[in-house]
């Protein structure tokens, strides 16, 4: 029977999955590229965001395609469907959470990815050497030392995870990837303050500690890490027979982007005998400007530090980063070493050290190519400088706040995040209404977050596109709903994306 079939299909006339017109193929992609470029170069005539009808979503209910489509229709439905009902965090208007806007660079270097096709779990090929290059930029950038390494992952809430990993293999030694956590492992603490972000509780539960195992420090005026409660709870900890092995320190918290007094948590650290890990998802990337720079003094202590090239580095999702400041220890945590891995001295497997060693994925994508792109094609200093802007457009924001009578603001501004609310009776439902309202008029997307108790209509710029317009479209909308709403009146609106161009 095998040999029949193997007879069998050495007959068949060779099947492949590339075209038989790759004229035809090649003047489809040229529209598909034209037609990004210019969903990008006209993106403030789109709304930001709009709902989709029922219609729209059953479109999305149909039955696995066993027969081939064709390329064009199958573009016209992404058109058509996908399009008009993006997240919106391309358009200047999008506010509401921490996404960049990207580029139409880095979409390019995406393309080209694909077409390379390259998997960088390991071996000796050009790829790899991108990433290692971004890794040694990104620890230049940092203050590291040679010897510190990197890896590229989904996010930093993956970057996180993994950073949790490499402080337990370093707390527990050898044995605790094979034995476990054991009775030692069970007592391990770690501490972040209450403004971090939720994933390194869930960081804990996956890693086996239990979201219970970390403690979470109060806050100060400022909304950074409370220190000298930080260092009573390791005290009291200590004291219990408990095992304090982790602080995790924010750069840019979630509601807000506050920043951690950096250097004084190093301090406590060090003095602690402590991993210092700093999760900058998107504040880390402010070392790109020199104006912003000195708010992370003592980041360059840190034994690692979780960020997202995707956030305020503008590269398209997803390029998440975890740099470690002992790249000993963090191969410790990962490498796993397999006959069918096996380096070699010569060929495609030479190389002793591959990014597999670093992280839990041995097929990984080529994240790091639009990257490099971005890095290369704009530089630090134009990258440095839209950071320091889109600060600048919160401060305008923020003053605009002050100035309106029928506006508060429920938190300071550290950086790029102004959280404030339209003053009115029974508010915290009237400005989630607002917030519903904006939203589906495509004016902007703000978000919503609870700070003391009371929602907050929460405005985070980051795209590079974003400008005063934008913020004064974002005010008057506000206003506009607000008064309707408080006026028990229910706003008309009504909007459509156009698709495509075919």
């Amino acid at each position: 029977m095998t040999a029949e079939l193997r007879s069998d299909v050495s007959l068949r006339p060779a099947e492949t999955l590339d075209p038989q017109d790759w004229g035809e193929l090649r003047a489809q992609g040229h529209r598909m590229l034209d037609d990004m470029f210019d969903y990008v170069a006209g993106i403030r005539d789109r709304p930001v965001w709009q709902p989709m009808s029922q219609p729209t979503r059953e479109r999305f209910r149909s039955r696995l395609p066993h027969a081939p489509t064709d390329l064009a229709e199958v573009y016209r439905d992404f058109s058509e469907l996908v399009v008009p009902h993006a997240t919106g965090n391309v358009h200047p208007g999008f506010m509401g959470w921490v996404h960049g806007g990207g580029t139409v660079v880095g979409m390019l270097a995406e393309m080209l990815a694909a077409g390379l096709n390259a998997n960088l779990g390991g071996r000796d090929h050009a790829p790899i050497e991108i990433e290692r290059q971004v890794v040694d930029w990104t620890r230049q950038l940092f203050g590291f030392p040679q010897g510190a390494s990197g890896i590229f992952v989904t996010g930093t809430s993956m970057a996180n995870l993994m950073a949790v990993l490499v402080a337990r293999r370093t707390a527990l030694g050898a044995s605790v990837r094979t034995a476990g956590l054991g009775e030692t492992g069970r007592r391990l603490r770690t501490y972040t303050s209450k403004a971090a972000h939720g994933c390194i509780a869930k960081a804990m539960d996956i890693c086996g500690f239990g979201s219970d195992a970390l403690l979470g420090i109060d806050v100060d005026a400022a909304h950074r890490i409370d220190v000298a409660a930080l260092r009573a709870a390791i005290a009291a900890d200590r004291a219990a027979g408990l095992k304090p092995f982790l602080v995790v320190a924010s750069a840019g918290t979630v509601d807000i982007g506050a920043i951690d007094d950096l250097t004084e948590v190093a301090e406590l650290c060090r003095s602690e005998g402590l991993w210092f890990h700093v999760d900058g998802a998107f504040g880390a990337l402010a070392m790109l400007s020199p104006e912003l720079a000195p708010m992370l003094a003592g980041i360059e202590r840190a034994d690692s530090i979780a960020l997202d090239f995707h956030k305020w580095g503008q590269v398209p999702y997803d390029a998440g980063f975890l740099l470690v400041r002992d790249g000993a220890k963090h191969r410790d945590a990962f490498a796993a070493p397999a006959a069918y891995l096996r380096r070699e001295t010569r060929g495609l497997a030479a190389g002793a050290q591959w990014p597999c060693d670093l992280g839990p994925d041995l097929s990984r994508g080529f994240r790091a190519l639009k990257t490099w792109f971005t890095l290369r094609t704009f530089g630090t200093d134009a990258l440095g400088a839209v950071i320091a802007r889109s600060c600048a457009l919160a401060r305008h924001l923020e003053a605009r706040v002050r100035a309106e009578p029928e506006l508060e603001l429920l938190a300071p501004v550290n950086l790029n995040i102004v959280c404030f609310r339209y003053r009115c009776e029974d508010a915290d439902a009237l400005n989630r209404e607002i917030v519903a309202d904006i939203h589906e008029s495509g004016l902007a997307a703000p978000s919503t977050t609870v700070l003391d108790g009371r929602l907050a209509i929460r405005a985070a710029i980051v795209n590079h596109r974003t400008d005063v317009c934008d913020i004064e479209q974002l005010i008057t909308a506000v206003l506009t709903f607000g008064r309707q709403r408080a006026a028990g009146l229910t706003p008309l609106i009504e909007i459509e994306a156009p698709p495509l161009a075919l």
